[in-house]
């Protein structure tokens, strides 16, 4: 597992990567491959010759096979899914239909149907030519006039004769369309417990099946675009990209933060005579801004994910802001309790504290509220809430925070 995990950190972050892969047993070429990042796949594959990627996508089933094909320029990817031995070539061409973000662009073929009134004898050979003709063990999957009934367990064989029926032994298993998305597949997974999901078509029929880890992938993989998108960076975008790819991928949100931020100091500049009365004022300024920007930045964390697996949804976002508008008050108070502690011992001047105590309690409510209500206002207009959201918030809690903050401090002090 370390030796895998050294090997995918080298190709990552080495410039010799493609060297590196192609010094890896061949057998190991098309896994090492899935566990890429996007921008190291495109990469590898654009630097290899047709010969080199069939010979790697041989040990790899028609899902995976795929999966690696849709990082392929198209009239390329034609050619190699040409080059395909016959069978496996009828199962990407199959899947190669569907959108990859859909549940049919993620499933397996890699099954067998079975009827329910079937013997384990005749489900053993049926499960047993399929392990001949592709290499791997299928899932078996059981319906009853065409409709879907369940799965039979791999585990039930050792128990039972092969005279057996395998009625009793059926264990039932979610399902989900086709076009299902990534969201949808992921909270069908979350109300059900399971290994693997079913994909069917518009008429209930059989397409595929899903397995529980390649959706734990994705969920992964769009906890990293949100990342991502938090920080401003374009999600596609790799440590050896060239400067001007990065500067593309960035430079919009920099001046859009810059706008921000002087919208931000011109508040500041509301209450210059009142800094320069107190200048200790200033030692505090970012404290209470700080503050904010993380209680902000908290709260869109939690409503962004809740979005994307379906737990949040526009008719509960009053809730949701009101449970975030709570939480902000009792850390406001308890924060800005701590922060009284501080200027009564290190200024000697609890009246400052006071200030400061009530500036981050009214801030971190804000910062609740923004980081709730934001998001869902950019869900209603159809906007992704993780690629700006932030920005706004940050914006809101700076804002208010200084205005409060120097506000209160003109009026005390």
């Amino acid at each position: 597992m370390k030796k895998n995990g050294d090997s995918l950190h080298k190709l990552c972050f080495s410039s010799r990567r493609v060297e590196l892969f192609k010094e890896l047993p061949i057998n190991t070429q098309g896994n090492t491959l899935l566990n890429l990042s996007r921008q190291c796949k495109y990469h590898i594959l654009e630097r290899l010759t047709n010969t080199e990627i069939i010979n790697l996508l041989h040990y790899l089933d028609s899902s995976d096979i795929t999966d690696l094909l849709q990082c392929i320029e198209e009239r390329r990817k034609k050619k190699l899914v040409s080059l395909l031995e016959k069978d496996v070539r009828k199962k990407v061409e199959f899947l190669l239909r569907f959108s990859p973000n859909t549940a049919a662009g993620m499933m397996s073929l890699d099954y067998v149907i079975v009827s329910k009134e079937s013997t384990f004898d005749g489900v053993i050979k049926k499960a047993q030519k399929h392990e001949k003709d592709t290499g791997r063990f299928p899932v078996i999957l059981v319906v009853e006039q065409g409709f879907l009934v369940g799965e039979l367990p791999a585990y039930s064989f050792a128990a039972h004769k092969k005279e057996d029926k395998i009625e009793k032994q059926v264990k039932k298993i979610p399902s989900v369309r086709f076009d299902a998305d990534e969201s949808e597949i992921i909270s069908i997974i979350r109300r059900n417990p399971t290994n693997k999901v079913v994909v069917l078509d518009d008429d209930n029929s059989v397409l595929g099946f899903i397995y529980a880890s390649d959706v734990l992938k994705l969920v992964h993989k769009t906890s990293g675009h949100s990342l991502y998108a938090f920080a401003g960076v374009g999600h596609e975008e790799d440590v050896f990209d060239s400067p001007l790819i990065k500067v593309q991928n960035r430079y919009k949100w920099l001046i859009l933060n810059l706008f921000t931020a002087f919208l931000a100091a011109s508040v500041v500049g509301l209450f210059q005579d009142t800094i320069s009365r107190v200048v200790l004022l200033a030692a505090y300024m970012p404290v209470v801004a700080g503050m904010g920007g993380n209680a902000g930045t908290q709260a869109l964390a939690v409503v962004v994910r809740g979005l994307a697996l379906k737990r949040v949804e526009l008719r509960t976002g009053t809730r949701v802001i009101l449970n975030e508008l709570l939480a902000g008050a009792v850390n406001g108070i308890i924060t800005g309790g701590l922060v009284v502690l501080v200027a009564l011992i290190l200024q000697q001047n609890p009246l400052l504290g006071l200030i400061v105590c009530l500036a981050m309690i009214f801030n971190l409510i804000i910062a609740g509220v923004a980081g709730s209500l934001v998001p869902l206002v950019m869900t209603r207009l159809g906007k992704d809430p993780a690629t700006s959201a932030s920005i706004f918030i940050t914006t809101c809690t700076d804002v208010f925070g200084f205005f409060t903050f120097l506000g209160l401090a003109s009026i005390w002090l």
